[in-house]
């Protein structure tokens, strides 16, 4: 990736680069009714802290785990044993619960319910990930949905928010489905974008 991605030089070099590549993870989506009621508290927080780098809702999730840069051609190959291991795993039950921040700068829900079942299916996705033969950074998992990012020179808004939500507490759901997604992250000046690759409904138990 490296070698390929240092072959562009200049604006038309940076777009072929750009286009070789997808910045890819595998994650969780709340549905709609969770998200919507995680809203309805934070819809206070949008009026009072405008500055701050809010998440679309729609795409709010869970990472459970983060691949990077790749070149497009090693993503479809992680498309049929990541639709198995979704069909083969039986929904997790969760719920968002209060807030927080990453050095004052990350604003975060926090993740409650069957949170071991949520490592296990984490652990498994990361198998997968790695029987492909594609390297990424295997980091701990911290359970969270992100929210928001604060501004350089105003941090103590995300310190604010994140106090405000310490006594939220959402609605139990089950897991639907098994994202594998494409972020813009770092390809323009607007705020980022999610897309799906494809995604793959849980089975049952």
């Amino acid at each position: 990736m490296t070698q390929a991605r240092g072959q562009g030089t200049g604006p038309a070099g940076d777009e072929r680069d750009r286009a070789a590549t997808v910045r890819v993870f595998i994650a969780l989506a709340p549905p709609d009714e969770a998200k919507d009621e995680l809203e309805a508290v934070l819809r206070p927080a949008y009026d009072a802290y405008p500055r701050m780098r809010w998440n679309r809702i729609e795409d709010w999730h869970i990472t459970l785990a983060f691949l990077g840069e790749l070149p497009v051609g090693t993503v479809p190959p992680l498309r049929p044993p990541l639709a198995d291991l979704a069909a083969s795993h039986g929904p997790v039950e969760l719920a968002l619960r209060g807030g927080g921040h990453f050095d004052e700068r990350v604003l975060w829900s926090g993740i409650d319910g069957d949170v071991d079942g949520l490592h296990r299916l984490a652990t498994d996705v990361r198998r997968v990930v790695k029987e492909c033969g594609i390297p990424f950074e295997d980091r701990p998992l911290r359970p969270h949905l992100t929210l928001a990012r604060a501004r350089r020179d105003d941090r103590s808004s995300v310190v604010d928010v994140a106090a405000g939500l310490a006594g939220f507490t959402g609605r139990p759901w089950r897991t639907q489905r098994l994202h594998l997604v494409a972020s813009d992250f770092g390809r323009g000046p607007g705020p980022i974008r999610y897309r799906d690759i494809e995604a793959w409904a849980f089975g049952g138990r």
